[in-house]
């Protein structure tokens, strides 16, 4: 028999088992299921910053032959499979912070899929067409992306689709016609991209529609009446676009209709009274269109109406009467419009009444006795119209009254108890009115009050001793009371959160309390024309937040405290009229912020401070103290050589002297009157000079414009700017704009709007010299130059970060401090300018405004310029943020990113953009100033995301810069 040999026998078998074992290992890669095969390759072209993906791999050792059937990836996020693992039925990578261009190829495999959510992501560029192909979809939501380029062919196919969201992206082109066969449709949402042309008649033949909604784009056009088809319809929002036209009557066909939202939208013509057949309706908003004529009084036939906006319109006449029928109404808004008549009594017994806003209109008469007694009203806003009478003795009943805003009216009496004790109560303003008796505020019961404005009334009986009790007041106002009286309050200084304490022609007695406690919030202090007498605190020095401080007009005594020079941000300081003597202090020359010290009318001595900053003050800051000389007065020293005037040689040397001084004035005054002459042919000039600033005159303006040595070029243009040294030495740039006579009075108004705001990041507006026709503004000039010519300048980056958040603090202020909102208008690199400090300041604000003021050719545009909120100026402060965002890329990448290249960072993956950022500007990854510079580009994202409502406001965008969570 033969004998084979045992090694030779072992060989093959030892070959054979290696293979069995490799087979093994291999085996579930060569068996890989299409299904994960096509999602392991899907995640091979996201851009996962946040690894949130990373259970999307194949586990070691599984076994093939158990598993053949299944699909591997069923275990995975965000996968769901059906109940034997045997199909992929959903795929949702919403809110994975994904990015990236998506073929689509691997969707082709999903034929079973009937949920795709791939929204709250960044992924960018074409939509994949190949999404079509999954023709079992019910549910396709690519919302809150960036997606871009016109819509993709194909929508069609997915005839079992029901639910379609791709708001928020940043598609273009006109809106897919073809999604009008997808029968089987229940959501729409084109809104927040940039669609354009108009609404397809073609959506009219959705019958099972329920929502829609293509607001936010740049749709255009007539609105399609073939839209009152839709039946089954409940919510429509349409608005924020600009159409042509009327509102279609046959809206008044759509029945289940809760929700019409066609705000902002260009619309003109009346209201059509069909929409009063919608009686499932919940919410109208119809404001800031050109709706004009009466509002229909059949809508008291919605009965369900709870919310009714049509506020920034045309509309004419009273408020229908039938209005008391709405049981359940709880926000009225019609202000900004030209609405007249008395406000009906029903309104009152309206139980669920919440917001009443009808400021800006031309009611009258009293309003309604019962207001705020049969309802939780919470907002009512009937400033700047013609009422009468007293407050409402209820109005506050409810004990949820937020805000009380009566301005610029004609209303009388006291105020009532309810108003006194309102505990819920956080904005009170009355001022403009004819207000009387004493102010019957029981600060200890309105713990959340942050504003109160008293002011141009008939007070008396002083401010009520426990104002300190309002831990939470900022701002207090109580000027022109001038039969006020009383004394300021002891602790007045130390109240928490108090920015803002005006007091000016109250007749207010006393003292200046201690400024001990004194807290770094107080920045403005208001107290002339009053009857204060006794020293300035030297503790005042505590007060390192005071930007104004006006004392003018008192009888106080003793010597200017030097404590007032070392406060570091002090602007303007007005000591004028009382009886301050001894030396302005020698400190008040290095203050590096002070822009105004008006110390006239006292019995000062010693010279003025020899710094160039006074030189440049007008001397009428210092005149009325015989016993102080120097710059910019008369000079302190006298020398041997001085003229003897009781000499009779110098007296006939000055009786030269006066004689030539006669001749070259006679002179002048002709040249002058000529030149006065020509110029006059468009109106006598005034001149307006804002308060705390020296008084120049327009013929100081006019002078100095004739004078070859003064300035450098007269701005020849609308809009031009020039640098013009003025006679009393100082240097200002001069801005031109031009304006219709019937322009004059409503543009110098916003004019002196823009005059009155004060912060350290705006150049401020000194004054303004204006004829019928045209007006030159007068500006602070700073030397240093503007962000343009130095954005690409590399700098340290406790210096970018500076400017971003001197930009941000300003932009702010004019966003959330004046009121109503002034939008800049025209943020960009070249309106940002550098004081010595190379601290920014704004430069041009509101001039966007001013322009838009005098095309406007409405009468209620034209009246546009008070109320708590401007309605009109929303789109703007949008754009604000929007420019400020871009602004923010240009500063972080030394100007690189400008421009469309600026909003394009949006589609990058932020950690790589981080990256980028940090290179250029040479900080290494494990910086500690790293957070910093992630903490500003992600400001720089938020405020230029594509839909204006997704960004953050200027407040909340400080609060990031500063580190602070928003609330």
């Amino acid at each position: 028999m033969l004998q084979v040999p045992m090694g030779i026998l072992l060989q093959p078998l030892q070959i054979l088992f290696v293979f069995l074992s490799v087979f093994r290992l291999i085996h579930p890669v060569l068996a890989l299921d299409p299904f994960t095969e096509s999602l392991l390759s899907l995640k091979s072209e996201v851009i996962d910053g946040s690894n949130t993906l990373s259970d999307w791999v194949l586990a070691p050792g599984v076994n093939s032959s158990a598993q053949s059937s299944q699909i591997h990836a069923c275990s995975w996020a965000g996968v769901r499979c059906n109940e034997n693992s045997s199909m992929v039925i959903g795929l949702d990578l919403s809110m994975k912070n994904l990015g990236g261009v998506l073929s689509g190829r691997q969707f082709g495999v999903f034929v079973d899929l009937l949920d795709l959510n791939l929204s709250y992501n960044s992924f960018s560029e074409k939509l994949p067409s190949g999404i079509f192909n999954l023709t079992s979809l019910r549910s396709l939501d690519i919302s809150r992306n960036n997606f871009s380029g016109e819509f993709p062919k194909g929508i069609s196919n997915l005839g079992s689709l029901v639910i379609l969201d791709a708001f928020s992206n940043s598609f273009s082109g006109p809106l897919p016609s073809d999604v009008s066969k997808l029968q089987s449709l229940k959501i729409l949402n084109f809104a927040g991209s940039y669609f354009s042309g108009p609404i397809p008649s073609e959506f009219g033949s959705l019958e099972n529609l329920e929502f829609i909604h293509l607001a936010g784009n740049l749709l255009s056009g007539k609105l399609p009446l073939e839209l009152g088809k839709l039946r089954a319809l409940t919510h429509m929002e349409i608005g924020y676009n600009s159409y042509e036209g009327t509102i279609p009557w046959q809206f008044g066909n759509m029945s289940e209709l809760q929700y019409l939202d066609i705000a902002g939208a260009n619309l003109s013509g009346p209201i059509p009274r069909e929409l009063s057949n919608l009686t499932k309706l919940e919410s109208l908003f119809l404001f800031r269109n050109l709706l004009d004529g009466w509002i229909p009084h059949e809508f008291s036939r919605i009965s369900s109406l709870t919310s009714l906006d049509l506020s920034d319109n045309l509309l004419s006449g009273p408020i229908p009467e039938s209005f008391s029928e709405l049981k359940k109404l709880s926000l009225l808004s019609l202000m900004y419009n030209e609405l007249s008549g008395t406000v009906p009594q029903g309104l009152a017994k309206l139980p669920e009444l919440e917001s009443l806003l009808i400021w800006n209109n031309y009611f009258n008469g009293s309003l309604p006795e019962d207001l705020g007694r049969h309802s939780n009203l919470k907002h009512l806003d009937v400033s700047t119209n013609n009422f009468v009478g007293d407050i409402p003795p209820g109005i506050c009943s409810g004990g949820m009254l937020l805000r009380l805003i009566l301005f610029s009216n004609s209303f009388t009496g006291g105020l009532n108890p309810s108003i006194s004790s309102c505990p819920s109560l956080i904005r009170l303003r009355l001022e403009d009115n004819a207000f009387s008796g004493e102010i019957s505020l029981n600060f200890s019961n309105l713990p959340d009050i942050t504003y109160v404005g008293l002011s141009k009334n008939q007070f008396i009986g002083g401010i009520p001793h426990d104002l300190a009790q309002a831990s939470k007041l900022q701002y207090f106002n109580v000027s022109g009371n001038p039969e006020l009286g009383g004394i300021i309050p002891e602790k007045t200084w130390s109240m928490l959160s108090l920015q803002n304490f005006s007091a000016s022609n109250c007749r207010i007695l006393g003292n200046v309390p201690s400024f001990q406690n004194c807290k770094s919030s107080v920045s403005v202090i208001e107290l002339s024309i009053n009857n204060l007498a006794g020293f300035i605190p030297d503790s005042v020095s505590n007060c390192k937040g005071l930007v104004k401080m006006d004392l003018a007009f008192n009888n106080l005594t003793g010597h200017i405290p030097a404590g007032l020079a070392s406060l570091p941000v002090i602007d303007v300081l007005d000591l004028s009229h009382n009886g301050f003597d001894g030396p302005i202090p020698s400190e008040f020359g290095s203050s590096s912020s002070l822009k105004l010290l008006n110390v006239s009318f006292n019995d000062l001595s010693g010279s003025i401070p020899k710094e160039k900053k006074f030189w440049a003050m007008d001397s009428s800051a210092f005149v009325g103290n015989p016993k102080l000389c120097g710059a910019p007065i008369r000079a302190c020293h006298h020398g041997p050589g001085e003229l003897e005037l009781g000499s009779r040689r110098t007296q006939k040397l000055a009786w030269v002297l006066i004689t030539c001084g006669v001749i070259v004035l006679l002179i002048t005054g002709a040249i002058f009157g000529v030149l006065h002459f020509r110029r006059g042919g468009k109106g006598q000039w005034e001149m307006v000079s804002f308060s705390g600033i020296p008084q120049f005159t327009a013929n100081d303006v006019l002078r100095s414009f004739d004078s070859n040595d003064a300035m450098e070029m007269v701005p020849p243009m609308p809009g031009s700017v020039c640098k013009v040294v003025l006679p009393t030495g100082i240097t200002v740039s001069v801005k031109r704009i031009n304006w219709r006579p019937e322009r004059m009075t409503i543009m110098s108004e916003f004019i002196n709007r823009l005059g009155n705001a004060r912060h350290k990041n705006l150049t401020r507006l000194l004054g303004f010299c204006y004829n019928n026709h045209m007006a030159y503004l007068l500006y602070d000039y700073l030397p240093n130059g503007n962000l343009s010519e130095k954005i690409r300048v590399k700098r340290d980056w406790a210096t970018k970060y500076k400017i971003v958040t001197g930009i941000a603090r300003g932009l702010c202020y004019l966003h959330h401090n004046c009121y109503p909102a002034i939008p800049h208008g025209d943020l960009k690199a070249s309106n940002i300018v550098f004081d010595e400090n190379m601290e920014p300041h704004l430069i041009d604000f509101g001039i966007k405004s001013l322009t838009q003021l005098d095309n406007s050719s409405s009468p209620t545009r034209a009246r546009r310029e008070t109320g708590e909120l401007e309605i009109w100026t929303k789109e703007e402060v949008y754009m604000d943020l929007y420019n400020f965002g871009k602004l923010v890329m240009e500063i972080l990448t030394n100007g690189r990113a400008e421009g469309v290249e600026a909003v394009n960072m949006q589609t990058k993956p932020k950690d790589s953009l981080l990256r980028e950022i940090l290179d250029e500007n040479d900080i290494p990854p494990s910086n500690v100033i790293r957070d910093e510079v992630k903490l500003v580009l992600e400001v720089g994202l938020l405020c230029t995301r594509s839909r204006a409502l997704d960004r953050p406001s200027m407040e909340d965008a400080v609060k990031l810069l500063s580190g602070l969570k928003t609330k």
